[in-house]
C-alpha cells in the first residue's frame, strides 16, 4: 500500500477538519440540556462557534473542490461506485442543510453569542415555528452523523476487508 495515490494535502486537512468539527458541534448540542437555562449560553455560543467553523470549511472544500484538488479514480466501480459518489452529495447536501436550518433557528430564536452579540429574532414569541426547525435541524443532523458514520465504516471495510488503499487515500502523509 506504499505506492497509494494520495488527496492532496489541503482536501485532507478540509476533511478531517470538517469531521471533527462537524463531531464536536453534534456532542455540544447533545450536551445543551445539561446545563442550568442562564448557564445555557456557553454550549449554544459554542455550538454556534462551530457552525460557523463548519460553514467556512465547507465553503473552503467546495471551492478547493472545483478550482485546484486531486482528483481521484473512484474507489469502486459499477453501482457501488455510483453509491459512493451519491454518498459524497448527500453529505454535503445534509452539512448545507444542517447548517442553513441551524441559521434559520438563529434568526428565530435570537440567541445571544458569548454574551458579546445580540442575534436579531424575526420570529419572537413563535414557539411552534422554532420547535419545528430545531426538530428537523436535530433529525437531519443525526442523518448527517449516521451517513458519516457509515462513509467511515465503509472506508474501514476498504482497509481491513478489501485491503485496497482506500483509506489510505485521506490519510495525511508520514
Amino acid at each position: 500500500m506504499a505506492d497509494v495515490e494520495r488527496y492532496d494535502s489541503r482536501t485532507i486537512l478540509l476533511h478531517w477538519l470538517s469531521a471533527t468539527a462537524i463531531v464536536a458541534m453534534w456532542l455540544t448540542a447533545q450536551s445543551i440540556d445539561f446545563f442550568p437555562r442562564p448557564e445555557r449560553i456557553w454550549p449554544i455560543s459554542v455550538h454556534i462557534a462551530l457552525g460557523l467553523l463548519v460553514a467556512a470549511l465547507t465553503v473552503a472544500r467546495i471551492v478547493w473542490k472545483i478550482s485546484g484538488a486531486r482528483r481521484l479514480p473512484k474507489a469502486e466501480a459499477g453501482l457501488l461506485g455510483v453509491v459512493a459518489v451519491g454518498v459524497h452529495h448527500l453529505l454535503y447536501l445534509l452539512i448545507l442543510s444542517v447548517l442553513m436550518l441551524g441559521i434559520t433557528l438563529e434568526l428565530i430564536r435570537g440567541d445571544t453569542v458569548f454574551h458579546l452579540v445580540q442575534l436579531p429574532s424575526i420570529a419572537p414569541g413563535n414557539a411552534a415555528l422554532r420547535h419545528t426547525v430545531n426538530d428537523l435541524h436535530g433529525l437531519l443532523a443525526n442523518g448527517l452523523l449516521i451517513l458519516a458514520g457509515l462513509h467511515g465504516a465503509a472506508a474501514l471495510w476498504h482497509h481491513v476487508v478489501k485491503k485496497d488503499g482506500v483509506l489510505e487515500r485521506m490519510r495525511p502523509a508520514r
